[in-house]
């Protein structure tokens, strides 16, 4: 796991001054790589590659980047993992293709060599972003992994085209411009994230999962898709598996413990995050099925137990017999941690469990420089509750005229969420345990929302939304009509809950999940490798039919029973919170100071990217109690926060 970044002039330029500013480039990602740096200039075409090293494989001086092939046609840098590169070594050697050491950045290099780039990427097994400079056709190929976990932006200054792992690496280049892209922030108010290809800036764009983008002289990169996630899915639902139930989890467990164990490959201490969820408690039982002894395990509590999944990860870890550390966040943890986001995310992100993922990051990060997690169990086998909500909600609701609806809206929301939370209280103890809620108070006052939509597609695009009409609070708004929900168009899903399953692994996961988990992990030089995400795993997941995800009202049934092979059934049932912090409280009390200057009425005016009434008026109905608006008024903070950081003078 590393940090790249290089530049590309189309003209001669001096050795010296190339070699300058790419170090320059290369030392704003000393945190994605601190154990190693080094850089590769071609004077004759004014191109430089630089590089930060996390060295995770081959630790000794073989493993360095920039690497040139063998034949010296191809010269790369590469961040991530290919997990499959010991068979591909094998393959490759049986072809002649000779090795100097023993890193997968090496067989990269070679498997272009022998296969052709876009050849070679269809072998990969991993995770990665990857850059290669081609001596013979004199084209530069920038490539990044299936799913999106690692990042690569470009843009171009001038006639000179940059790249990098993360933003900053960009704005090192003298002449960079900064300007905000208004669309993009937009999207970003919507979904609290800036989805790819966008970025916060204009003219900069991160190139979109499963792609790759050739670089000739003074020509626009085209872009080739070399993974194409609608297709592959479209095949795969298709092509449906008809099996038992036992098959169906022999299968995935078995797939499953491939997965994992190749990710546990590494020359360096190896631990895990749980949260004691199904996921990571998959992940980490499966690790300790195969490891010889005990794993060591992360996870961050909440004195709050509406928010608190530490003491189920911590029951799960003493069932496994692992080696288990969990930290307690207090609001004073939070608001040291606060002024890091924006370094640590490099563009405006508002997720705000982002706080929680950094935490774990840094306290996995002093035992451990690689952590498997459980990201991807949602989004593949229907974990998330929006899929049983959308759809149930409007087919009960759908027949019942509007107005009715509009007044069923309006007294749930003329009661506050903690009223809700205290009538809740004093019936749980006769609840069925599949029917209790965590967070009661915040759902009902979703659900309100919901009552008034017409169509499931509307209810799941609100679900996904923190700001609904964000052209309505943002200036100069030329919003790109990029909706999750567009990412289905052309697709055959007729089930809605497979659409909405579709949406959320090609934008959510990509643009929220695996960016939140890629930056706070790589802001203290952690590495976080993803079982689930395999794209083996993926692909076989969605033939699946979706009873065997989603049955009797209980999300995730087949990846459930290969965890239960493992792990009691008890020790892992229990409402779904999800990773989070009870930020809403802490804006009402801790955290109140900070977001009151931000939120300034004067200061919101002078800054000019936001209306400030529908920002204030949200702000003051949090502040009430009357309603929970952390969802909108966390990203607007963190937007505040970003430009302060990035674009004060």
């Amino acid at each position: 796991m590393c940090g790249l970044t290089g530049l590309w002039q189309h003209t001669a330029a001096p050795e010296a001054t190339l070699r300058t500013r790419v170090e320059r480039m290369a030392a704003t990602l000393t945190h994605r790589g601190p154990d190693d740096s080094d850089t590769w200039v071609d004077a004759s075409v004014g191109l430089a590659f630089g590089f930060r090293r996390l060295a995770i494989i081959d630790l000794s001086p073989t493993g360095r980047q920039p690497m040139v092939s063998a034949d010296g046609r191809y010269v790369g840098v590469f961040n991530g993992e290919i997990y499959n590169h010991v068979e591909l070594r094998k393959e490759l050697g049986g072809l002649g293709r000779p090795f100097r050491g023993s890193s997968d950045t090496e067989v990269i290099l070679e498997a272009c060599a022998e296969w052709g780039i876009e050849a070679a990427l269809g072998k990969f097994v991993g995770m990665f972003a990857i850059a290669l400079w081609d001596r013979r056709e004199r084209e530069l190929t920038l490539s990044r992994d299936r799913l999106g976990k690692k990042p690569l932006y470009y843009t171009s200054v001038g006639r000179t085209f940059l790249f990098g792992s993360e933003l900053k690496a960009l704005r090192a280049y003298p002449g960079f411009c900064s300007e905000v892209d208004r669309g993009a922030l937009a999207l970003y108010l919507q979904f609290s994230c800036v989805p790819s290809p966008y970025s916060i800036h204009v003219g900069v764009r991160k190139l979109p999962p499963g792609h790759l983008a050739v670089v000739r002289s003074d020509r626009e990169p085209e872009l080739r898709c070399y993974w194409d996630a609608s297709r592959v899915i479209q095949g795969a639902l298709s092509n449906r598996f008809s099996i038992s139930d036992a098959e169906a989890v022999e299968g995935l467990d078995s797939l499953l413990k491939t997965a994992t164990r190749q990710r546990m490959i590494a020359d360096v201490p190896l631990g895990a995050f749980l949260s004691g969820g199904v996921d990571s408690s998959t992940v980490v039982a499966l690790m300790q099925t195969q490891s010889t002894h005990p794993v060591k395990t992360f996870s961050i509590g909440n004195h709050d137990q509406a928010y608190n999944e530490a003491e189920a990860a911590k029951t799960v870890a003493k069932h496994l017999g692992t080696d288990h550390t969990e930290l307690y966040v207090t609001p004073s943890e939070v608001l040291k941690v606060i002024p890091d986001l924006p370094d640590v995310y490099d563009e405006p992100f508002a997720d705000s469990s982002q706080i929680p993922t950094l935490l774990v990051s840094r306290l996995a990060r002093r035992q451990v420089t690689v952590a498997l997690s459980g990201d991807g169990g949602d989004e593949l086998f229907g974990g998330y509750t929006r899929y049983a909500w959308a759809e149930q909600i409007w087919r009960k609701t759908r027949f019942i005229p509007a107005r009715v609806r509009r007044l069923a809206a309006g007294s749930i929301e003329r009661i506050s969420p903690q009223r809700w939370d205290s009538l809740y209280e004093t019936l749980e103890s006769t609840l069925p345990v599949r029917w209790r809620q965590a967070l009661p108070g915040d759902k009902l006052h979703k659900l309100a929302s919901l009552l008034v939509l017409d169509g499931p597609d509307a209810i799941y695009q609100r679900l996904i939304s923190s700001w609904s009409h964000p052209a309505e609070t943002v200036l100069g708004d030329r919003q790109p009509q990029t909706p999750p929900m567009s990412a289905t168009t052309g697709l055959d899903i007729s089930n809605f809950t497979e659409r909405m399953m579709f949406s959320d692994l090609v934008s959510y996961l990509a643009n929220d999940i695996l960016v939140k988990v890629d930056r706070a992990s790589m802001a203290v030089s952690l590495e976080v490798r993803a079982p689930l995400l395999d794209h083996r795993v993926v692909e076989w997941a969605w033939r699946l039919p979706l009873a065997l995800k989603r049955r009797v009202g209980q999300s995730k049934w087949v990846l459930r029973q290969v965890l239960y092979r493992y792990v009691p059934q008890e020790l892992v049932e229990r409402p779904k919170t999800g990773f989070a912090i009870p930020i809403d409280a802490w804006l009402r009390g801790p955290l109140r100071a900070w977001a009151e200057e931000l939120l300034d009425e004067r200061r919101l005016c002078q800054d000019g990217f936001f209306r400030p009434e529908p920002i204030r008026h949200a702000w003051q109905q949090h502040l009430t109690g009357h309603y929970n608006n952390q969802t909108r008024v966390w990203p607007v903070l963190m937007f505040q926060a970003w430009k302060h950081r990035w674009l004060s003078p």
